[in-house]
């Protein structure tokens, strides 16, 4: 007879207490708290016992020694599933887990609606010169007026790279309030699906060319990282915005503070960084042109609340041996079902 209790582990921190609730209506579920402090002594049982880690997404928050790496999962042998705590999984290496048998879920589209209104919150920003007019009455700099004259949004151009949860509500959005002319570039979907989600399907370097504003919304992986460096900003139209509520390094810092001193783009929105929070110096901080948050656009109470709560459920679905709806890994199932069985004495559905 298989033992009952499923264990599961997370350090410092969750999206949100409600979590907490969800987890405790489970008495079968021991859910242990760590934190980056906490001697290895205590945490090694801890880890090694743990079937489920629900892992922290932002990597400058989690100290190292807890990212889902091969070091760390060689010390969970038990481990079926690895949880995120929000849509991305900078902290985990899929690649280790899958080969170790490990599921990976994220929360993706729990945050959907606070990250869009904070890509169209940079877009009037941008256009509007709000942020030039704002450091300028704080600075003692303003003079004349009409030299902050901005632009309407309406009937522009917006080129979305990445067509999921995020970038499918601001292209709903973008299309609905302004009439703005949506272009997309996302290798994993076909032409009609794109279609199907308010936008034409493009390649990235059309989608440069012609946008007069373009939105990252995908996730950092070993495809995307690094993919705007200095050749994808020099595509784009020197009245053109760039945005990023994504992830940091899937766009060149260095080389967009190039761009941006060169006057081939017209600015910028940052919500995301190499490092997180960026110092105070950073270069990009210096430009006026530049809308800077400190990945944040996910950061509503209403989103907090959501992804906890989703993130709590489908770690309940996923060790009750159903199949969770937002596996990054899939191709890992067969493996994962056989672990699974042996640990808890039947085989998951699906």
């Amino acid at each position: 007879m298989k033992e009952n209790v499923k264990r599961v582990f997370y350090v410092r921190y969750l999206a949100h207490p409600c979590y907490l609730e969800i987890i405790a209506q489970r008495p079968e579920i021991r859910l242990d708290k760590l934190e980056h402090e906490t001697a290895d002594a205590i945490a090694a049982p801890i880890i090694a016992a743990a079937h489920a880690y629900q892992i922290g997404s932002a990597r400058d928050e989690l100290a190292p020694r807890y990212h889902a790496r091969r070091e760390l999962l060689a010390r969970m042998p038990n481990l079926l599933v690895v949880s995120t705590n929000g849509a991305g999984f900078d902290t985990v290496d899929v690649t280790a887990c899958s080969e170790a048998g490990v599921l990976v879920v994220n929360q993706s589209g729990g945050n959907a609606e606070a990250v869009a209104a904070h890509v169209l919150a940079m877009m009037l920003m941008l256009s509007k010169k709000i942020i030039h007019t704002d450091h300028a009455l704080r600075q003692g700099t303003m003079r004349d007026r009409s030299a902050f004259m901005g632009h309407d949004i309406k009937n522009r151009t917006i080129g979305i790279v990445g067509l999921g949860n995020v970038g499918s509500r601001v292209a709903e959005l973008t299309r609905g309030l302004f009439a703005m002319q949506v272009i997309a570039c996302d290798p994993y979907l076909d032409a009609q699906t794109i279609a199907a989600r308010g936008a034409a399907k493009v390649t990235l370097d059309e989608l440069l060319r012609r946008a007069d504003f373009v939105s990252i919304n995908c996730p950092l992986d070993e495809t995307t990282r690094g993919m705007i460096g200095a050749k994808e900003f020099a595509l784009m139209q020197p009245h053109a915005y760039f945005i990023t509520t994504a992830r940091g390094l899937i766009h060149d810092e260095r080389a967009l503070a190039t761009a941006l001193r060169a006057k081939q783009i017209a600015g910028a929105g940052l919500d995301v960084w190499d490092k997180e929070p960026p110092p105070a110096d950073h270069p990009l901080l210096q430009f006026d042109n530049v809308v800077a948050s400190p990945h944040t656009a996910g950061m509503t109470h209403e989103a907090r609340a959501n992804m906890g709560r989703i993130a709590a459920e489908q770690l309940i679905m996923t060790l009750d041996g159903k199949r969770p709806p937002r596996i990054v890994n899939p191709q890992v199932w067969g493996a994962y079902a056989k672990r699974f069985e042996q640990a808890f004495g039947f085989a998951p559905e699906g």
